[in-house]
C-alpha cells in the first residue's frame, strides 16, 4: 500500500489485484487494513436504451457497505431535481465511480443491445479500481473478465446499482441538454431523445439529425438528403448545427445558436474558458479562404456580438473574446468536411 499526492495504491490480498483509489476523501475515516480486506463490489446500470437520439450511457459505482446516502432509487423513479441533488452526494461518498458512453454511430453499427453491454463494460473499465465483483442490472456481462452477475430489477434492490443508474441518468441528461441547445426544434433538453410528440413532429418537419439513431425505424423514415436540404433552403441551417456539434465534440460548451438570424451563428465557451463567437460558412457559398476573410466585415461582426451580449446580459469582463470561422462542406453519403479557423478577429 502506498499513498502519493492523494492517490492510494492498494493491493487486495483476496484477489491479487492492485488498484489506484483516487477519491481518498470518501475513505478518510476507514482503517487502511480494513480497506485491504474489503470485498470491492461495483453496481452497474445503463440509461438511454430506448431513445431515438443520443448515446447510451452506463454508470458503475462502488459504495462503502456502511454508506449513509438516503433516498437512493432507480433513477426513473426520481424527479430530475432529486437525481441532481443525489448526484454530488454519490460522487462524494462513493469509493469509486465510472461512466461509459457509446455513440449513435456505434449503436447503429452493433445494435442497441450490444451497445448497452459495451457502455457497461466501459463504465467498469473507468472505475478507479478493479472490483472483485460486479452486480449488473438485468443481464450479466458474458465477455467481462471481472466476475459479475445479472440481477433482474437490480435498480430496485441494490444500492450501488441505484446509484449507478442515477449518475448515468444525470450524465446523459446533461449531454442531451447540450444537444438541445444545438437542435432546438426537437426538445432534447426536455425529452432526452425519447419519442415525444414534439420530437416526432420535429422529425417529420426537419428530418433526422446526426445524433439520431439511424437503425431505429422512426428515424430511418426521416433521413434528410442534400437535395431535400437544398429544396427546403436548409443548407445554412444544417451547416450551423454541424458546426455546433463539431465544437461540442471538441469540448466547447455551446451557449447559444442563432440559426442564421445574426451575423454571428454560435456563442460558445472554449475549453480554456474564452468566449467564442463563431461565423459558420457553408462551402456552397464560400470562395477561397482569403476571399472569405476579406468579405467578413469586422465592424458588422463586432456590432453583432455587442447586440448578442446585450440580449444575453453577458458580462464583457467574463473572459477573453475571440471570433472563429467554420467552413462546412456537405458530402453526399459521407461525413461533412469541417475547417475551423480560430481567432480571425480578436476582441
Amino acid at each position: 500500500m502506498a499513498n502519493h499526492k492523494g492517490v492510494l495504491l492498494i493491493y487486495n490480498k483476496n484477489n491479487g489485484h492492485c488498484f489506484l483509489l483516487f477519491n481518498l476523501s470518501s475513505i478518510h475515516c476507514l482503517n487502511h487494513e480494513i480497506l485491504l480486506d474489503m470485498n470491492i463490489i461495483a453496481g452497474v446500470d445503463e440509461v438511454g436504451r430506448g431513445p431515438l437520439a443520443g448515446p447510451v450511457v452506463a454508470g458503475a459505482v462502488v459504495l462503502p457497505d456502511d454508506h449513509r446516502i438516503e433516498g437512493l432509487k432507480d433513477s426513473k423513479k426520481l424527479t430530475k431535481k432529486k437525481r441532481e441533488d443525489l448526484y454530488p452526494i454519490i460522487m462524494e461518498h462513493a469509493l469509486g465511480t465510472g461512466i461509459g458512453k457509446v455513440s449513435v454511430e456505434k449503436i447503429d453499427e452493433m445494435n442497441i443491445r450490444e451497445a448497452t453491454f459495451l457502455a457497461m463494460e466501459r463504465a467498469l473499465k473507468n472505475l478507479p479500481m478493479v472490483p472483485n465483483k460486479a452486480l449488473i442490472d438485468g443481464e450479466a456481462l458474458k465477455t467481462q473478465k471481472i466476475p459479475n452477475v445479472g440481477i433482474i430489477k437490480g435498480d430496485d434492490k441494490v444500492d450501488s446499482i441505484k446509484a449507478a443508474s442515477i449518475i448515468a441518468k444525470v450524465t446523459r441528461d446533461k449531454i442531451m441538454s447540450q444537444y438541445g441547445k444545438i437542435f432546438t426544434e426537437y426538445g432534447f433538453e426536455q425529452n432526452s431523445g425519447y419519442g415525444t410528440k414534439i420530437h416526432m413532429d420535429a422529425l417529420k418537419k426537419y428530418k433526422s439529425t446526426p445524433i439520431h439513431r439511424r437503425s431505429f425505424s422512426p428515424v430511418k423514415k426521416q433521413m434528410p438528403t442534400i437535395h431535400w436540404l437544398e429544396e427546403n433552403h436548409r443548407i445554412p441551417w444544417m451547416c450551423e448545427k454541424l458546426a455546433g456539434l463539431y465544437l461540442m465534440d471538441k469540448n466547447y460548451e455551446v451557449l447559444k445558436m442563432n440559426h442564421g438570424y445574426s451575423k454571428i451563428n454560435i456563442h460558445a465557451k472554449s475549453p480554456d474558458n474564452k468566449n467564442i463567437y463563431a461565423k459558420v460558412i457553408p462551402n456552397s457559398i464560400a470562395g477561397g479562404e482569403d476571399d472569405i476573410f476579406k468579405s467578413l466585415q469586422k465592424n458588422d461582426l463586432v456590432n453583432s456580438i455587442s447586440s448578442e451580449e446585450s440580449q444575453e446580459n453577458t458580462n464583457k469582463d467574463s473572459g477573453p473574446h475571440r471570433v472563429d470561422a467554420l467552413i462546412i462542406q456537405l458530402v453526399k453519403n459521407n461525413s461533412p468536411i469541417i475547417k475551423h479557423f480560430k481567432g480571425i478577429i480578436e476582441i
